[in-house]
């Protein structure tokens, strides 16, 4: 970026701030995923009842998502990322609040809408750290998604196994949360348009080049989704576990997909996206089966740790290659973003659909037939092996370093 590029060091240190941002969007997901058993119980709730709500969850995302590139226009980098990521901590509060089956499909619309546009908002900020690094960084800072779902899920299956009511839970966890996010989003790059550069869009279908590496995404976040608000629903329904080894189920996923996604970015350096994808699938679609098949807990915490680990680095490959596959890396971004979040919002939702009409059983066949997908299509990622990471320049966007 020439003469308006940020020092090396400022660099560097825009991304630890910017793994701080998923660590702490990552423990929000984390948190509301172990107590959705609570949710279900205190609104009264049946298995299509919760799916129904969940839905809600996806219709917040898949409205909100387009508009982060305008508030990012209209605020700058930081300060849009530091708003919506406060939105997002502060709507943890609300699932759990919610009594009834009309408030916590409210509550869930306001909940996935904020979480898609910080989501968008630091995705958009980490692949311009990896661009002005010239190396790849992505699975990384997903990775400290993972380590922040990892310790929210780890608070909430500790909550869980004490009996501590959700909504004591929830807002001690937003409250920390809001305030840490808040502090590390000072050290973040701030990226301003050009002063004649046109507003985004509101709205705008994704770029073609994104749509087949978004299918990808769509496989394995509807795992990730799924395995996520699923998994100890279906221990304590399905194997008749207690709330607290239900609840940890979530978090031996996490944790594999945390350990995975930190080594990452050197596992794809030497073997490549397309063959760690093809990997990746083959270990989803055995944990799939070690699910299905399951008759006690063991077998079943075992696929949906095996799931955590295959599909790991799918969703940073896939933004990977989003921004080298085509002229508006960005659009591009943001089109993949969309499909493969709108997939993973949808997943709770219809696996909620199916187990209503046959049992969570079937639900998860189906988790695992989209999981053959990602051994089937990784080709599709092969941009982001070809890609030049040192050579994309964002023409008229201004970087101001890092607040110190």
């Amino acid at each position: 970026m020439g003469d308006m590029s940020p020092a090396h060091d400022e660099v560097r240190r825009a991304r630890y701030a910017v793994a701080a941002v998923f660590a702490v969007h990552g423990s929000v997901t984390g948190s509301f995923a172990t107590r959705v058993p609570w949710i279900q119980e205190n609104a009264g709730l049946s298995a299509g009842q919760l799916g129904f709500a969940l839905a809600f969850t996806a219709f917040g995302a898949a409205c909100a998502m387009p508009l982060a590139g305008r508030v990012t226009h209209r605020f700058g980098s930081r300060a849009a990322l530091r708003g919506l990521l406060a939105l997002w901590t502060l709507a943890l509060v609300l699932p759990s609040v919610a009594p009834n089956l009309v408030t916590l499909c409210l509550a869930l619309f306001a909940y996935g809408a904020s979480s898609g546009m910080s989501d968008v908002a630091m995705n958009a900020l980490g692949v311009e750290v990896e661009r002005l690094l010239g190396k790849s960084v992505m699975s990384g800072l997903h990775g400290m998604w993972s380590a922040g779902a990892l310790t929210g899920s780890a608070a909430g299956t500790l909550a869980a196994h004490l009996g501590a009511d959700a909504r004591l839970h929830f807002a001690l966890a937003s409250a920390v949360l809001t305030v840490l996010g808040w502090t590390v989003c000072g050290w973040v790059l701030d990226v301003q348009p050009a002063e004649d550069e046109e507003p985004p869009p509101r709205f705008a279908l994704p770029p073609r080049s994104a749509l087949l590496i978004g299918a990808v995404g769509f496989c394995a976040v509807f795992a990730e989704g799924a395995t996520l608000d699923w998994s100890a629903v279906f221990l304590r329904d399905r194997l008749d576990s207690s709330a607290g080894l239900a609840a940890s189920a979530t978090t031996g996923s996490m944790l594999t997909m945390a350990v995975a996604r930190i080594a990452g970015d050197a596992v794809v350096n030497r073997f490549g996206a397309v063959r760690t994808v093809r990997a990746g699938g083959v270990l989803a679609v055995l944990g799939g089966l070690l699910i299905v098949l399951a008759r006690h807990p063991a077998p079943a915490m075992t696929g949906f740790a095996l799931m955590g680990l295959g599909i790991a680095v799918v969703v940073p490959l896939c933004f990977a290659a989003a921004g080298h596959a085509g002229p508006n890396p960005s659009q591009a971004i943001a089109g993949v973003a969309t499909v493969t979040y709108t997939s993973g919002l949808i997943a709770p939702s219809l696996i909620g659909g199916v187990a209503q009409a046959t049992s969570l059983m079937v639900s998860f066949c189906v988790v695992t037939a989209l999981a053959c997908g990602l051994a089937l299509f990784a080709g599709v990622l092969r941009a982001a092996e070809r890609g030049d990471r040192a050579e994309a320049d964002p023409q008229g966007a201004a970087v101001s370093g890092p607040r110190p």
